[in-house]
């Protein structure tokens, strides 16, 4: 018997697999520095897993509705709008079992076989997949490097975009490279799809995790709310990745689609994690806040160890838990030409385990840096500089 052909186009989040090679050094012994997967190795916030707790004993574990129990819309409705400057009600969300799902099910709403949608590469391998699976064209736009960071290649983006184009993801406060975006270009990217009448895809996932200034969303830029879907998630502001639980915020007629979807796909959100979400987002800030500081504590230690190796020099990004360093340097005195090379290489002689470019889309035409990715947020500061300690070492030998 033979399985779909379709799923040749399915991707996967290759970070995992970076994971299991970690695992598999630690299972010899060895301590892994581990600055490879997104997760937070920090508490969920007490009143949290409390009320969580108290909605289980409440009888909250059966089924709801599929777009989930109206306290929880309320909130994320009232929350994500007076953050952005925009009104949402109930039916404007549809929550999600983390977010991820919303990007599946934001393609699944919007595109059509043979239409095209734009996406960041390097970004979040999920993008590039769902597109592809569900029979749309994947037109990737990527990032030029500056002294302050990373900024979008604008001119390569208007240059994608053809009558097929149907939909733009936009994930400011970017993952791998912690890119975040001048007003000034988020507001190029919304005239692009004005003009163009493209849906767009907000993916902020990292847009409280903010360790200055404010942060801006696309969606209350004039014109692009009714375009819009938010997708929010509990898990980085929260430090919930393991609760899978997020949401969607859009037009009603997409969140009316998605809702549909839902009941197609999970029937629901487990119930009883909704009522600790109310909690969250409605109760003592103190949580949120701590997870912040711990955070900022282990940005400033990791970008303080990178450079201080000869051959790197990163910015301190503003946002996210990632950082990007440009290798190049150290490819070159190495005298490596794969940049995956380089991270097996790192974790057998340093036990520092991290991800590369290559696992963030397929490489575009034309690149010539190396880049790896380190993820801070589930790691104590006192391991980064050890981890770093051991990295300099390796990183400056020929």
């Amino acid at each position: 018997m033979q399985l779909a052909k379709q799923l040749s186009k399915l991707g996967t989040e290759t970070a995992f697999a970076v994971s299991a090679a970690a695992a598999d050094w630690a299972a010899k012994g060895n301590k892994v520095y581990p600055f490879h997967l997104g997760d937070i190795n920090i508490a969920t916030p007490e009143n949290i897993v409390e009320a969580t707790i108290k909605a289980i004993g409440d009888g909250y574990t059966g089924y709801c509705p599929g777009g989930g129990v109206a306290e929880l819309r309320d909130a994320i409705a009232r929350d994500v709008g007076s953050k952005r400057g925009l009104s949402y009600s109930t039916e404007n969300v549809s929550i999600q079992p983390g977010g991820k799902p919303v990007i599946g099910k934001f393609i699944a709403t919007v595109m059509d076989a043979g239409d095209e949608v734009l996406y960041p590469n390097p970004g979040y391998p999920i993008y590039e997949s769902q597109i592809e699976y569900q029979g749309g064209t994947a037109v990737a736009y990527g990032y030029i490097e500056t002294d302050t960071g990373f900024e979008l290649d604008m001119d390569a983006l208007k240059a994608s975009i053809t009558p097929k184009t149907k939909a733009l993801i936009y994930n400011n406060y970017q993952n791998p490279n912690g890119a975040q975006s001048s007003r000034a270009e988020m507001e190029a990217l919304a005239e692009l799809a004005i003009k163009h009448d493209l849906w767009v895809l907000a993916d902020d996932a990292y847009y409280e995790v903010q360790y200055s200034g404010e942060p801006m969303s696309i969606a209350n830029l004039p014109g692009m709310q009714e375009r819009t879907i938010i997708l929010y998630t509990c898990s980085k502001r929260f430090a919930m990745t393991g609760w899978r639980l997020g949401a969607a915020i859009g037009p009603v007629a997409a969140i009316e689609i998605i809702n549909k979807l839902n009941t197609n796909a999970e029937s629901c959100t487990p119930h009883f994690i909704q009522r600790g979400m109310v909690e969250a987002i409605e109760g003592s800030t103190s949580g949120p806040d701590h997870i912040l500081n711990v955070l900022r504590d282990r940005r400033d230690a990791c970008i303080a160890g990178l450079n201080a190796i000869d051959g790197i020099n990163v910015a301190t990004p503003d946002s996210t838990f990632y950082v990007f360093p440009n290798v190049t340097a150290i490819m070159q005195r190495k005298g490596l030409t794969d940049v995956n090379q380089l991270m097996t290489e790192a974790l057998h002689q340093t036990s520092v385990s991290f991800c590369t470019r290559k696992h963030f889309g397929r490489p575009l035409a034309g690149e010539k840096n190396d880049y790896i990715r380190f993820a801070y947020s589930g790691i104590e500061v006192a391991d980064i500089n050890e981890g770093m300690a051991k990295l300099k070492t390796y990183f400056e030998s020929p």
